[in-house]
């Protein structure tokens, strides 16, 4: 049953950073493929503060994900200030920074990972307590994302995505808009990042490299982009399709080039036969009218 339990909360957690990245580029439409150094930066951060600083593990969690958030601000101010694909370019220099970062700080556990990490609910309420903690947080995240997308800010989002010299034109500040998305999808990353480690309690930099940004594209694209059911489809028939290449017993240097290999794939196949995804996003707009109104109320 731990198997079963394990699985269930990397589903619960895959749909909360398929859902966040997919708020981010296909609501947003920013470019950045770093989401999982936020995820890191998460989970290091409520390990760290409950570890070594005797954070209570139920305020060390949001801590991760405040630490995510002051980080994606810090990366999106200088990046988004400029046109064209710079957050993309920073945001891959920012991932590949803060891992060798981790990797070279002693105080993080370095390359061979950071170990002895204060656990949560299993002692006390069961691993199952903690099944529920996981999958509540995903579809609170999903729930919140979703408000905010079909509201007048996710249609002023929309505006600014489609066109932002006229939402700009309507007297919205873009930068502003850009910011608060990064941030609140980096944040629920960083969230993400601190249910995971209280529950394996082990983390090493090799889990946040950049075959995990492919998996989260390939999650966004395959199950379609800017739909609230598409990134929850797309998380958990990937994250189903890892573990069923686990059984077939290829040794650890075929394993993570092979799965590499069929996100990439995915990607691709579906960018050419179905780029929008197992289910099609579906914008809903009322009028020019309430579009202007929408974007002006955001």
């Amino acid at each position: 049953m731990e198997y079963i339990y394990a699985i269930a909360i990397l589903m619960a957690l895959y749909v909360i950073l398929a859902t966040s990245f997919n708020f981010i580029i296909g609501y947003g439409g920013l470019i950045s493929i770093a989401h999982p150094v936020f995820y890191a930066l998460g989970a290091y951060s409520s390990a760290l503060l409950a570890r070594d600083m005797g954070v209570p593990v139920f305020l060390a969690i949001p801590a991760g994900g405040l630490i995510a958030l002051i980080a994606s601000v810090a990366v999106a101010l200088p990046s988004l200030r400029i046109s064209g694909d710079y957050l993309l370019i920073a945001s891959i220099g920012f991932q590949l920074g803060i891992l060798e970062l981790i990797k070279n700080l002693p105080w993080t556990g370095g390359s061979g990972g950071l170990t002895n990490i204060p656990s949560f609910l299993t002692q006390t309420a069961g691993r199952e307590a903690y099944v529920a903690f996981a999958v509540a947080a995903a579809i609170g995240s999903v729930l919140l994302l979703r408000w905010i997308a079909q509201g007048p800010y996710g249609r002023a989002m929309s505006a600014m995505r489609d066109d932002e010299l006229a939402f700009a034109a309507l007297g919205r500040n873009a930068m502003t808009m850009k910011i608060a998305i990064f941030a609140l999808g980096s944040s629920l990353a960083g969230l993400a990042g601190g249910i995971y480690v209280h529950y394996f309690r082990f983390i090493a930099p090799g889990q946040f490299d950049i075959l995990q940004s492919s998996a989260l594209l390939t999650m966004v694209v395959v199950g379609g982009l800017r739909s609230t059911w598409g990134p929850i489809v797309g998380a958990i028939a990937l994250e189903a399709l890892p573990q069923a290449i686990t059984f077939v017993n290829l040794p650890p240097s075929v394993l993570g080039p092979l799965q590499g290999i069929l996100f990439t794939s995915l990607v691709l196949i579906f960018m050419f036969v179905r780029p929008q995804g197992l289910i099609a996003a579906s914008e809903r707009w009322h009028g020019r009218n309430e579009e202007v109104r929408d974007a002006r109320r955001a």
